[in-house]
């Protein structure tokens, strides 16, 4: 039996049902040449964040992923924005956030596993079939394809935007050289709404639709060596991620969908108290954080904005833990980054510490952050004196 391509679109929608799959959409595998000229002057500004694939023309053309590729199967599934009962953080009890793309099971898995049951489907309708997957980590913009397939719109924050579920989205695609009826893109848009932008703490949103990724919050989490002083303060007790131009966004209102049991959160995991990261293995780290999408970096980037929290929240407690990593933890990042946190912490003990390492510490990096730590001391200190003298 040959299956006609207009019975084969049915019958993947009904097995996207079947799969518990949120949206599925359909677009024609032609070049996205709007996109190629967007991501050209994008480099030329140089707005990318390094993580995307650097050549443009697989970025922009599916056919150089798959040669006699014809349709672009997009997916969605909608994940939570909300916690039931949520840990907080107390006096010596402070607490990082994960952002909620990184809640439950990693999302690259998932929706890999979803994409899988659609390619089965299809390869029973047209066993010569060739497919190819892609989560996030592929050539495509998933979301320049989910918006040709019909599945949402790209809004003003970057982010793809559906009528059902806003932005709180994960997205998939699988290209075939199946020909399938492409679905019509969505019209809808954010109109005169600039929330997003005028929300975003560093003026990542360059313009309507354009992200600065250097400057972003979110990309900032994720970075393996010092954080830019500029954002050590406004990066508050983020441990991966930023949500603010989502959170904003008036598409999201309201809006918290937990059908998915894989996105459902851990409490303890996404709020997690800040000083047990600081002392944990790299085995302990895999065993309770490995299944999410936060952990793709590694543990350094976390301990090290759990430092930067406990600066943020001024914790007294965590003093002697992170004299303990500035004087004995053998990577850099960490000394120096523990060295700032004592300097906003304050006190005699941190002070001391603070000197002391300015004695003994050899790398220039570290040396650097000790002499912030001690200027910010200092600065803490004049404050408190004019507060006296007022």
């Amino acid at each position: 039996m040959k299956w006609q391509p207009e019975a084969i679109k049915r019958e993947l929608i009904q097995a996207a049902k079947d799969l518990n799959i949120d949206k599925i959409g359909f677009a024609s595998a032609d070049p996205f040449e709007e996109l190629r000229e967007r991501l050209l002057r994008h480099r030329e500004l140089g707005y990318e964040s390094g993580f995307e694939e650097l050549d443009i023309e697989k970025r922009t053309d599916p056919r150089k992923t798959l040669p006699e590729a014809k349709t672009i199967i997009a997916i969605a599934l909608a994940y939570p924005s909300k916690m039931s009962d949520p840990p907080r953080s107390e006096p010596g009890k402070y607490r990082g956030v994960f952002c909620r793309a990184s809640w439950g099971e990693d999302y690259h898995r998932v929706l890999r596993r979803r994409l899988e049951g659609l390619k089965k489907r299809l390869l029973e309708m047209v066993p010569e079939a060739a497919c190819e997957i892609m989560v996030d980590t592929g050539a495509l913009s998933d979301r320049a394809v989910a918006e040709r397939a019909g599945i949402g719109w790209i809004g003003k924050n970057t982010a793809l935007i559906t009528e059902e579920f806003g932005s709180w989205v994960y997205l998939g695609e699988m290209i075939t050289d199946v020909y399938i009826p492409p679905d019509t893109p969505v019209t809808e848009g954010c109109g005169d709404c600039t929330l997003c932008i005028d929300a975003c703490p560093t003026g990542a949103l360059v313009a309507p639709g354009q992200l600065n990724a250097q400057a972003c919050l979110a990309y900032q989490t994720q970075t393996k060596g010092f954080l830019s002083p500029e954002y050590r303060d406004i990066i508050g007790n983020h441990l991966y991620g930023f949500d603010t131009c989502q959170l904003v966004c008036p598409k999201n209102r309201k809006i918290n969908f937990t059908h998915q049991e894989e996105f459902r959160p851990d409490p303890e995991k996404v709020k997690p108290l800040l000083q047990p990261l600081l002392t944990m293995s790299n085995r302990e780290f895999r065993k309770r954080f490995g299944n999410m999408a936060g952990s793709w970096r590694g543990k350094k980037p976390i301990q090290r904005n759990a430092i930067l929290a406990l600066g943020h929240f001024r914790d007294h407690t965590s003093v002697p833990l992170l004299i303990q990593l500035l004087q004995e933890d053998p990577r850099p990042v960490i000394r120096g980054t523990a060295a700032w946190a004592l300097g906003k912490i304050g006190g005699p003990e941190a002070e001391d510490a603070l000197r002391q390492a300015r004695d003994t510490e050899n790398d220039p990096d570290v040396l650097r952050e000790v002499d912030e730590g001690l200027m910010l001391l200092k600065e803490d200190q004049r404050s408190h004196n004019r507060r006296g003298l007022g």
